[in-house]
């Protein structure tokens, strides 16, 4: 692989990974939201009211559920609430945790989680649940579970991380490339001890050629001179230049 061609694969595969990493990032996070959030898988109880809901061992998530008029926005109100879980005989309570969630809307069904359950052995818990929830339609407590493939999520973070690396040192990398010296190609070799190349050069059709009368004229003129100066008679210079002129 040359020395240009190794940086340029690879910022095109550090970019096609940071690509990657956000979409599969983003697509991680509206499924968890909206698809794969089992939020009220173990059953619901109306606000106010009680109910028996079969719980598992583990983290249990706890929503305020309820049907609203259009598209909330993510400050959505949330009513005062309350809620007390008997734990069943011989069973130790529950331990809940306040846990605001972010608001989920789908198709007017709007569902906040507000608290976090740690369930120390399943069975059939006993709720009961209070609040101010005028104005709210059919309000209700849903009890489920949170996506299970969350840690996709932190899995294309981390890959947008690498992707962003990648690209830092590969752009590095292309512009020490590009300042190394390359070798020269061989029609750009000049050998000193190369004797040196002539080239023909065209010579202009115009250029100046001397015709007859011009040499004539130049003769007359150097016997005038040579009279002047007495190296020729008058008659001498008279039969010369009747011998130029051809008379």
């Amino acid at each position: 692989m040359s020395g240009r061609a190794g940086p340029r694969v690879a910022v095109v595969v550090s970019v096609l990974t940071l690509v990657t990493a956000v979409a599969g990032f983003i697509v991680t996070l509206v499924l968890n939201a909206f698809v794969l959030d089992d939020f009220d898988a173990y059953g619901e109880v109306p606000i106010p009211g009680s109910g028996s809901i079969e719980l598992p061992a583990g983290e249990v998530t706890v929503s305020f559920h309820t049907v609203t008029t259009g598209q909330p926005t993510s400050g959505f109100p949330i009513p005062a609430l309350s809620i007390n879980i008997d734990a069943p005989d011989g069973a130790p309570d529950p331990v809940v945790t306040e846990s605001i969630g972010g608001t989920t809307t789908v198709n007017s069904d709007t569902h906040v989680r507000l608290w976090v359950v740690q369930v120390a052995e399943p069975g059939a818990y006993r709720v009961s649940t209070d609040g101010s929830v005028n104005g709210y339609i059919d309000p209700r407590l849903s009890f489920g579970h949170g996506s299970s493939y969350g840690w996709l999520a932190w899995l294309f973070g981390g890959l947008a991380a690498l992707g962003v690396l990648g690209l830092i040192a590969a752009l590095i990398w292309s512009a020490r490339a590009a300042k190394v010296a390359r070798p020269l190609a061989p029609h750009e070799i000049v050998n000193a001890d190369a004797p040196p190349t002539l080239r023909a050069v065209s010579t202009p059709t115009s250029a100046y050629q001397p015709d007859d009368r011009g040499v004539r004229l130049e003769q007359l003129k150097q016997l005038a001179a040579l009279r002047d100066s007495g190296a020729l008679t008058e008659a001498e210079f008279n039969a010369e230049k009747r011998r130029i002129l051809g008379d």
